[in-house]
C-alpha cells in the first residue's frame, strides 16, 4: 500500500511518503512562510522525487486536529482534493497522536501544541510496548497538567511546539527528561504511520466525509460567548 501524509497543523510543514512500510521521502519545512506557499510545492516534489502520483497513492492520511485552524483546513483541503479524483480512503490523524509515533523508545511521552493563552492541547502515550495512549486529546491551562506528570510513574519528556512551554514549568522535577528542540517538532512519516493504524482499524473515511477535530472554540467563537454572557449579567 501506498500512504502520503500531509502535516499542516502547527508552525511547520511536513509530506511523506510510505510504501508498504518503507519511507520513501520525508519533508520536514520550517522556513517561517505560511503552509498555504508551500504545501503544494512539498507535495509535487514529493510525488517528483519518488516517481509516483497522486493516482499511485491507497490511503491519504492528514493531521485533522487540534492544532491551528487555518493550518488545519489547509492541509484538509489539499487532502480532499487530492483523494477525491481517485476515491482513495482519508485518515483524519491525531494531530498528538501522530507526534507520540515518531519516538520509540522506554517512557511517557506528553505531545503538547501551543494553543495560545497559556493553555495546551496535550495528550500522553506510553511509548512501550505499543505507544499506549495514557490520556485523551484535550486543551486546556497548562496546570492542567500538573497530577499528570507528578505521578507518572516513568520517565517523561515532551515533544510538539508547546514542548518549550511545559520544560518551563516542569523541567525541575524529578524523572523529567529533555528532548533537544530540532526533535520536538513532528514529521509527516509518523503520519503514515498513524494512518496505516487507522486503516487495519476500519476508521478511515471517503474524502467528502474528511473533517477536523478542534477541540475547542475559535477565538472569535470564545469571545462572542463572552460578549453574549456580559448581556445576559447586565
Amino acid at each position: 500500500m501506498i500512504t502520503f501524509g500531509i502535516d499542516t497543523a502547527g508552525r511547520t510543514v511536513g509530506v511523506a511518503l510510505m510504501r508498504d512500510g518503507q519511507l520513501l521521502y520525508d519533508c520536514y519545512l520550517d522556513a517561517g512562510l505560511t503552509h498555504s506557499e508551500t504545501l503544494m510545492n512539498l507535495v509535487d516534489a514529493a510525488f517528483q522525487s519518488t516517481g509516483l502520483s497522486p493516482a499511485d497513492v491507497q490511503l491519504w492520511g492528514v493531521c485533522s486536529g487540534p492544532g491551528s485552524f487555518t493550518g488545519l483546513r489547509i492541509g484538509i483541503a489539499a487532502v480532499k482534493g487530492l483523494a477525491f479524483a481517485s476515491g482513495a480512503l482519508c485518515a483524519p490523524v491525531s494531530t498528538l497522536e501522530a507526534l507520540a509515533q515518531g519516538f520509540v523508545g522506554e517512557g511517557t511521552i506528553v505531545t503538547a501544541l501551543d494553543a495560545r493563552r497559556g493553555e495546551v492541547y496535550w495528550a500522553a502515550f506510553d511509548l512501550s510496548p505499543e505507544h499506549t495512549r495514557l490520556v485523551e486529546d484535550s486543551a486546556g491551562p497548562l496546570s492542567e497538567l500538573d497530577d499528570f506528570i507528578k505521578n507518572c510513574k516513568k520517565p517523561v519528556f515532551f515533544v510538539g511546539d508547546g514542548a518549550s512551554l511545559c520544560y518551563n514549568k516542569y523541567d525541575s522535577l524529578p524523572g523529567v527528561l529533555h528532548c533537544p528542540p530540532a526533535y520536538q517538532r513532528g514529521r509527516a512519516g509518523a503520519v503514515c504511520l498513524t494512518a496505516e493504524k487507522m486503516y487495519q482499524q476500519g476508521l478511515c473515511v471517503p474524502a467528502a466525509q474528511l473533517g477536523a477535530s478542534y477541540h475547542r472554540l475559535s477565538q472569535a467563537e470564545r469571545e462572542r460567548q463572552a460578549r453574549l454572557k456580559g448581556e445576559v449579567t447586565k
